[in-house]
């Protein structure tokens, strides 16, 4: 982990991505980058010289674009443009999605095809070397000509006038830049505007919900199973012939990860000649809902990793045949499209295992005591647990409907058809929490239905499940406030300790 890691723009993979992240990696650039940079930023000083023409170094910005600007008034353009923008509301970005964003936009600029000079990419990696994290509001972007705002508020503070956090105190950007040893940037031609056209914000909050996502899909294969073998439920289901029948990828992963979860039950052994030949849809249909929501997780993945290495500013300078092209590459519409359908795909799970968590409680559709209680009547046992989880899955529905729909012209019409990427991104957090604790709510359940099925056990990795549950939740054998026990789970959930279970 000491080791530097150093952008090119080219290939910045996921697992360096949370390396810098979350465990705090450093950052460089490559020598080819500082090379490219300096190629293109040569160009830019040629234009200005040549008093050429061109969107955002020699003319204004947005509907302004039609204003020429003296190269005089280069400077003053640029740090006009970051303060205008600087218009975020709201709560700031996250430590984690700050540090996401300031590394993907790093990486943007290695590329060398933005025009600004090295120091710009450099300032960047330092603020992440040095753990120098602007206060970046998170509303406010429309994800048109990228994340306007949030990322004018990354660029106010590297200019030493925005807000930062360094070793735990709020100050002014110049402050924490001076105390680290470094010196704020004065932007040239181009450079704001290189700094501001971008969708980093919403690809680092992206990057960072499809992690938590991804731990989450795989937990509830673990839940799943364990509600499985609570209700007797028959695993002929995920038989591996009828899985290749139709060979979607998630699916058929998700299906051999209930295969080996309860390899080994003996609850299953107990009732081999049942006469119940099919399991309700939620049970039975697991590797078929399961894996929908795997494979949309993996589009998703493979859109966000393509992003992490785009160049996504305008007006792009190719230094090799001396080009300034003007393009849309800054519109969130590939990413808005991509989180929204991962909302929709995980509101789909937490719904199915809302209704594992019903059939367990309810005894119109289980052999199990009413509500899981004890002593029926004089407790209530699950009852308001499941009500949770219901109220829950059914806000993830509102989480789930779709950003990237929308459209609300901006900037004097000129931006007249947006992503809203920005709140495609945002939305997944809450809708993230909410079906952790769903999980967390099946768990729990499903474990106390199993303590009834004593003394049968569940399959060998199932029940390693079930010791991580009853590490931080005792058995539930009468009435008690279910909170605490909830949140004790989902936390292990989130920290992707059930998903291990099954990756290992």
């Amino acid at each position: 982990m000491s080791e530097t890691l150093l952008l090119t723009g080219h290939d910045l993979t996921l697992e360096d991505f949370f390396d810098v992240v979350l465990r705090k990696r450093p950052v460089g650039l490559q020598a080819d980058a500082l090379s490219a940079m300096n190629r293109s930023r040569k160009v830019v000083e040629s234009i200005i010289q040549e008093r050429r023409v061109v969107y955002g170094v020699t003319t204004g910005v947005g509907s302004l674009s039609t204003e020429h600007i003296e190269p005089d008034k280069a400077r003053e353009l640029q740090i006009n443009v970051v303060r205008s923008h600087a218009c975020g509301v709201g709560e700031p970005l996250t430590d984690a999605e700050t540090r996401g964003l300031l590394l993907l936009r790093a990486n943007g600029l290695a590329r060398g095809l933005s025009g600004v000079r090295p120091s710009i990419a450099q300032l960047l990696c330092d603020f992440l070397n040095h753990g120098i994290r602007p206060t970046i509001p998170a509303r406010g972007s429309v994800g048109a000509s990228g994340d306007l705002a949030p990322l004018a508020h990354m660029a106010l503070a590297m200019v030493g006038e925005g807000e930062v956090v360094y070793r735990g105190r709020r100050m002014r950007g110049e402050r924490a830049i001076l105390d680290a040893g470094l010196e704020p940037i004065t932007l040239e031609a181009k450079e704001g505007l290189s700094l501001l056209n971008g969708t980093q914000a919403m690809l680092a909050v992206g990057l960072l919900a499809l992690r938590h996502a991804e731990i989450l899909v795989d937990t509830a294969d673990i839940a799943g199973s364990l509600s499985l073998d609570s209700l007797r439920g028959s695993p002929v289901a995920f038989d591996e012939r009828l899985q290749q029948a139709r060979p979607h990828p998630g699916q058929l992963i998700t299906a051999r990860n209930l295969s080996r979860l309860n390899q080994g039950s003996r609850i299953r052994e107990s009732h081999l000649n049942c006469p119940r030949v099919q399991d309700a849809y939620s049970l039975r249909c697991m590797p078929q809902v399961h894996g929908a929501v795997r494979d949309s997780l993996a589009h998703a993945r493979h859109v966000l990793e393509i992003e992490m290495n785009s160049v996504t500013d305008n007006p792009l300078v190719f230094a090799d045949e001396s080009e300034v092209l003007s393009g849309g590459n800054f519109h969130g519409q590939p990413l808005a499209t991509a989180l929204d359908l991962m909302a929709m795909a995980l509101a789909q799970l937490g719904g199915i295992s809302e209704r594992r968590i019903d059939r367990m409680v309810n005894p119109l559709t289980s052999d199990l005591p009413p509500f899981l209680a004890t002593e029926p009547g004089v407790e209530s046992g699950f009852m308001l647990a499941q009500v949770t989880a219901a109220a829950l899955a059914s806000e993830n529905k509102i989480y789930a409907h779709p950003a990237s729909i929308d459209s609300i012209p901006t900037s004097g019409n000129k931006e007249d058809f947006v992503s809203m990427g920005m709140t495609a991104a945002l939305k997944l957090r809450p809708l993230l929490t909410n079906l952790g604790r769903i999980l967390s709510i099946e768990l729990l359940a499903a474990c106390r239905a199993l303590d009834l099925l004593a003394p049968l056990r569940s399959g060998d990795l199932a029940e390693k499940a079930r010791a991580l549950v009853r590490s931080v939740s005792n058995s539930i054998e009468r009435d008690r406030p279910l909170a605490p026990d909830i949140r004790r789970v989902a936390e292990l959930i989130e920290d992707g300790e059930f998903a291990r279970i099954i990756r290992q």
